[in-house]
């Protein structure tokens, strides 16, 4: 993927995106609008929160809307609408004894206790079966859940990775949550809003779940962690309710998921695409592709722009399902274009 221009983490999670969109059948704008529709309420988080890299509410309209300062940086993302981790934040996170905690002087109602972590690792992006599902986060957080002893609808506070909108949508769909749950899905305001310096922003969300449950004594706060590109996850459930870690069964690693697709050992004459997304920088426009040979076999490569035809389905948004006659050009990478 590196090597056909999904260098990093926006273009990665936007073929991820995609493919979602595309099981939803919905057009490029009405999928914005989805993201929009999500990331609103995060913005209003955002904006009342102090710490706050972008403490500015939008609507579902304003982030889904292109325009000059809210340019297209990979389809479908809007600029507003990616994780903000140029920033300069930092969170600490005490850890101790039961024991070390009475010996210090901490007053016993101000103590948190860990009741469930899991952390999981996902098959890589091409080798996923359904490039836009991460089924290790879905495992993480259920079994988190399942050593706490709880539901998530027991959670009464939730804070899900949110570094673009795909990896909360994995959670929304597994678990039937809505945009507007009224408990709200982020504590901080998000990464595209509140900011996150790398993979140092849930420091900040587990600071706020420990907050939360402080003043609101004997609730539960559940934080999902998500790092690389969906590639792997951790949950932490939290609670002023003493937890027993007597029987030190309260972490868990869960087992690296089996590879899934293959990935095709030549060029194949022809693919069917499966996701994509189109870069947008200065310097122009790259369109990605992965797709799936005869065999079902995936097959990475660069839509051609310079075709018409080829340009025009996947400006247009929709080149999902349609088959792309494949070569090498002079650098070695897979170029596609309509047959």
């Amino acid at each position: 993927m590196f090597a056909h221009g999904a260098t990093g983490a926006i273009p990665l999670y936007a073929l991820a995106e995609n493919a979602r969109r595309a099981k939803l059948g919905l057009s490029l704008e009405e999928y914005r609008l989805e993201i929009g529709r999500l990331f609103a309420p995060f913005s209003a988080v955002a904006a009342a929160n102090p710490h706050a890299a972008a403490p500015t509410e939008r609507s579902a309209e304003e982030l889904a809307t292109v325009t000059e300062r809210n340019r297209i940086v990979a389809e479908p993302y809007t600029r507003m609408t990616v994780a903000r981790d140029q920033v300069n934040q930092a969170a600490a996170i005490v850890l101790c004894s039961a024991e070390l905690a009475r010996s210090l002087g901490v007053p016993e109602e101000r103590w948190v206790h860990i009741h469930g972590v899991t952390a999981a690792t996902e098959r890589k992006l091409s080798n996923r079966p359904d490039i836009s599902a991460n089924p290790a986060s879905i495992a993480s957080v259920e079994a988190a859940l399942a050593m706490a002893g709880k539901q998530m609808d027991d959670m009464a506070y939730l804070d899900f990775y949110s570094c673009f909108a795909i990896p909360v949508f994995n959670q929304m769909d597994h678990f039937g949550l809505a945009a507007d749950d009224p408990r709200g899905l982020t504590l901080t305001g998000g990464l595209p809003f509140f900011g996150g310096a790398g993979n140092n922003y849930s420091a900040h969300a587990i600071c706020e779940a420990v907050d939360r449950v402080r003043k609101d004594a004997g609730s539960y706060a559940l934080v999902g962690a998500n790092g690389g590109w969906m590639s792997k996850y951790a949950t932490g459930i939290y609670s002023t309710e003493p937890a027993d870690w007597s029987g030190a069964g309260r972490f868990e690693a869960l087992p690296l998921a089996d590879e899934g697709v293959p990935a095709a050992s030549e060029i194949p004459a022809m693919a069917t695409v499966e996701t994509y997304t189109i870069n947008r920088s200065k310097h122009g426009a790259v369109a990605v592709f992965v797709a799936r040979d005869a065999q079902g076999h995936r097959v990475i490569g660069n839509a051609d722009l310079a075709d018409a035809a080829t340009a025009k389905a996947f400006e247009e948004g929709q080149p999902f399902g349609l088959e792309l006659q494949l070569q090498a050009d002079d650098n070695g990478r897979v170029l596609g274009r309509l047959t």
